[in-house]
Formats: structure tokens, C-alpha cells, sequence
């Protein structure tokens, strides 16, 4: 469900090197030629390319963007460029800064990744930073937000589609319990939500909506501003249903009065090579409105192409 578009004749790393050389090089940068190199490669291609260029000129190739570029457009090619678990790793890190905490994109990380993409989001935590990713989550948070982020963020849940119905019986029914009693952050329910596949879940949720007949997050809907259980209804959806989680993201960051760059930089180039096409979907489904339209009435310039390219539009 990739939405970026690799050229049919792929140049060598090389000759993406030589271009990006050049687009660095002489009066102002040329930023056109590296949207039109970067936004168009995939992981893979854009691994090996920094791989080159490190070889080529004996300099990074992230140090050399950060120096060129600025801005909007600066983060939104950095995060794209860096490898997926560097970049989530670097995500995860900001998240727990107190300048710029965000627990939302500690639980985005933790349920939208696969077991080991998360895995390997933890490895390259604990070598960018000299720290494991659970310290640095569990020292910047406390009391039930702790006690749900840290488990979460560690699991290694099973990623197969076997799924007990007995269980998910039994599970939707504690579940349902906790939630009557107000028990939000019993051990029950956190161990069923940081533990269980993706599979299971969706088992025992579907289970929960018939059994008792409302939605799992409809019932944690007892007060919207409330952030540990903004934080469960978000565990729940990214689980489940990402490309709703996202659509919202998106849609909130381009209706802030002011536009959330940060969070709108971070879903594209976190999700064009996975599920922007369902994300798409669903945001048009959400809004009548296409992402496309509403990312170049928000935004402009490189910024705007860089963005636009991402989620394979026509003419970007």
C-alpha cells in the first residue's frame, strides 16, 4: 500500500549521489532536485544511497541535508531519509523530552509497528542513545500512564492470525467488567491490551460490541479530555485500526489554527511506504475531502511538494 512512485529505470546510488552533490553545490540549494531524487526511492534505495554517499565524499548524508536545508521541508526530508527504526527511535526519544513530550506517539510507535519492527526500533534506541527505550519512558512518565506505556512499548506480541475464541470470550468479558467498575488501570486489562495479538484483540473487541452492545473505545469515552484514557482509546484504534488513528492525526494537524507540522510530517513519512493509501481512503471517507487538496491548501513550497510527492501525488 505504498503510495510513493519509484521511477521504472532506477539511476545507480551513485548517480543519486552526484545529483544530490550537485544539488547542494554552488549559489543556494537546489531543493527541486532533491525532492525529485529522495521522494521518489524507497527504504531500501535510500539506505544504500546514504550507504554511497558516505563512501563517495566521506560525509553523511543527514549532516549534509541538515546543513542545506531549513525549516518545514528540513524535517520532513531528515525524517524520510533516516532509517525506519532510526527514525522511530529519534521519534520515541523527542516524545519523552519534556520540551516536546508527546505520549501519543509512544503508543503510535508501540501498536503500529510490527513485533520486530519495534524490536529493531529498541535496538537502534539503545545505539543512538546509550539508554533502552523503556528507561527513558518509564523516567518521563508516572502513576497509570507508566504503567500502560512501558509494557506496551516491550511487548513482543504474536503476529499470526491463530486466534482462541474461548479466551477472547473470556477476555472481553473482564474487559467489560473492568470498564463498568471504572477500573481503567486494573492489571487485567493493561496485561490483555500490551500482550495479546492483533488478531486476538480484534477477536475479543468484535466479542465485546456483541456481548454487550457497545464499541470497546465508545465505553472509554467517559471523558474525552481525560489523557490516560485518550491514551487506552488510542491503544485500542492504533491496534486495530490504524488508518483511522492516522486519518484523525492528519485531519487535526491540518485544522489546528496554525497547521501541526510536526505531527503532520511525522504520519507521511512514517506511513507512504505502508498504509497511505488506506489512510487516503479513509480520510476522504472521514471528511469528503481528498488529503491532497487539504495538504496543498495548508501548506506551500518545497514543503508542500516534498509532502504531496509522499502521498503519490499525480503530478508530484
Amino acid at each position: 500500500m505504498a503510495t510513493i512512485k519509484v521511477p521504472e529505470h532506477v539511476p545507480s546510488p551513485a548517480e543519486d549521489c552526484e545529483q544530490l552533490r550537485k544539488a547542494f553545490k554552488g549559489w543556494g540549494t537546489n531543493e527541486g532536485l532533491i525532492i525529485s531524487i529522495l521522494a521518489h526511492r524507497n527504504a531500501a534505495q535510500r539506505s544504500l544511497i546514504r550507504k554511497t554517499y558516505a563512501e563517495m565524499h566521506g560525509e553523511d548524508l543527514l549532516k549534509e541535508l541538515d546543513k542545506e536545508l531549513s525549516s518545514d521541508f528540513e524535517r520532513i526530508v531528515l525524517l524520510w531519509t533516516l532509517e525506519p527504526a532510526d527514525r522511530d527511535a529519534f521519534m520515541v526519544n523527542e516524545a519523552t523530552k519534556r520540551s516536546t513530550s508527546n505520549n501519543l506517539v509512544i503508543v503510535e510507535v508501540a501498536c503500529t509497528r510490527s513485533p520486530l519492527e519495534l524490536f529493531k526500533a529498541r535496538q537502534a534506541y539503545h545505539a543512538r542513545f546509550k539508554r533502552s527505550l523503556e528507561e527513558d519512558v518509564a523516567y518521563h512518565t508516572s502513576g497509570d500512564i507508566r504503567k500502560l506505556l512501558v509494557p506496551l512499548i516491550s511487548s513482543l506480541r504474536y503476529e499470526g492470525d491463530e486466534v482462541n475464541q474461548s479466551i477472547a470470550k473470556s477476555e472481553a468479558k473482564i474487559l467489560h467488567e473492568k470498564i463498568a467498575n471504572k477500573e481503567y488501570n486494573h492489571d487485567e486489562l493493561i496485561r490483555i491490551l500490551t500482550t495479546r495479538s492483533k488478531a486476538q484483540l480484534l477477536t475479543t473487541f468484535n466479542l465485546y460490541n456483541n456481548e454487550y452492545g457497545n464499541a470497546i473505545n465508545k465505553d472509554l469515552k467517559v471523558d474525552p479530555k481525560h489523557e490516560y484514557l485518550k491514551l487506552l482509546r488510542t491503544t485500542i484504534k492504533s491496534l486495530i485500526f490504524p488508518e483511522r488513528h492516522f486519518s484523525k492525526i492528519l485531519r487535526l494537524a491540518i485544522n489546528k489554527l496554525g497547521t501541526d507540522e510536526w505531527a503532520l510530517a511525522r504520519v507521511v513519512a512514517t506511513r507512504a511506504e505502508i498504509d497511505m493509501e488506506r489512510i487516503k481512503e479513509e480520510y476522504f471517507r472521514r471528511n469528503s475531502i481528498p488529503l491532497d487538496r487539504d495538504i496543498a491548501k495548508d501548506t506551500s513550497g518545497d514543503y508542500e511538494r516534498m509532502l504531496l510527492a509522499l502521498i503519490g501525488h499525480v503530478d508530484a
